[in-house]
């Protein structure tokens, strides 16, 4: 079988149909779907009336599978995170942000699924953060290289939303105490393509740990808008039993807030990775 793959624009994201999702994958399906997700970045898969057992399966054949420490999943396959408006303030993710890079070793990847939709509304964009990376100067590139940065969960999950409660305090200090910010480098390269891309996000990204305060502010400021410039950018609206693939090492996303007090409900397996290098 292959894979009928439709580019979306010239930055990044592609259309994928002539495949199952629900169904294991062969060896010659699997490394098709891994060099369009690597060549594209973000994928995009219509009809797909994937269960969460089947999600997980999935995801679990590009790599370990993340459980996350604050938002609520589905009890019987914990590794689906459950994005419900209906449940959980998810204002975080109407941010750019690339998923939990405050861990040593974020995403590689995620895998979307939309279960329940507003009738109009509820968009998700993409942002390709090697071609953003590729329309910087050379001179801002080589002050980059050297550059690390700081990433801190409590930034886009502040103890006011999520330790409401006793119960609810008591957990998000553990998982404060075990998920300290950690250090990346501010220019990331690809484990696989060896592309360089921005590796800084409005989402977890304190400071540039080598600058001043005001530079460090300075700086970031301009990434985070130089990296979601609309050329780097796809924008995909949603049916039902869609299914999104993106590539976490290269990618920010942002999903829009824009479709209260409508419903809109998301399942996610996320794919953990290596260190960034």
């Amino acid at each position: 079988m292959t894979l009928h793959i439709t580019p979306l624009s010239p930055a990044l994201g592609a259309q994928v149909s002539g495949i199952d999702l629900r169904q294991p994958l062969t060896a010659s399906l699997r490394q098709q779907v891994e060099d369009a997700l690597l060549q594209y970045q973000v994928l995009f898969f219509r009809e797909q009336p994937i269960e969460p057992q089947q999600q997980a399966a999935l995801a679990a054949q590009f790599g370990d599978l993340h459980i996350h420490p604050l938002y609520p999943n589905v009890p019987e396959q914990p590794e689906i995170l459950v994005l419900d408006t209906a449940v959980t303030d998810v204002r975080d993710n109407a941010i750019w942000h690339t998923d939990v890079s405050f861990l040593q070793t974020p995403a590689l990847g995620a895998v979307l699924a939309a279960k329940q939709l507003p009738p109009y509304g509820g968009d998700t964009l993409w942002a390709s953060s090697s071609a953003a990376y590729d329309a910087l100067s050379q001179p801002l590139k080589q002050l980059l290289d050297g550059l690390t940065a700081t990433h801190d969960f409590t930034r886009s999950f502040p103890l006011e939303r999520f330790g409401n409660t006793p119960e609810a305090l008591a957990h998000y200090h553990e998982v404060q105490r075990t998920h300290p910010p950690v250090v990346h480098p501010v220019i990331r390269t690809h484990p696989v393509t060896g592309r360089k891309g921005l590796f800084v996000n409005d989402g977890f990204t304190n400071r540039i740990n080598e600058l001043e305060a005001a530079e460090s502010d300075a700086l970031l400021r301009f990434l985070f808008a130089h990296a979601t410039r609309p050329e780097f950018t796809i924008r995909w609206r949603w049916q039902e039993n869609d299914v999104a693939f993106w590539d976490n090492r290269i990618t920010q996303h942002y999903a829009v807030d824009d479709y209260r007090p409508q419903r809109r409900v998301m399942h996610r397996a996320t794919v953990l990775g290596d260190r960034p290098r």
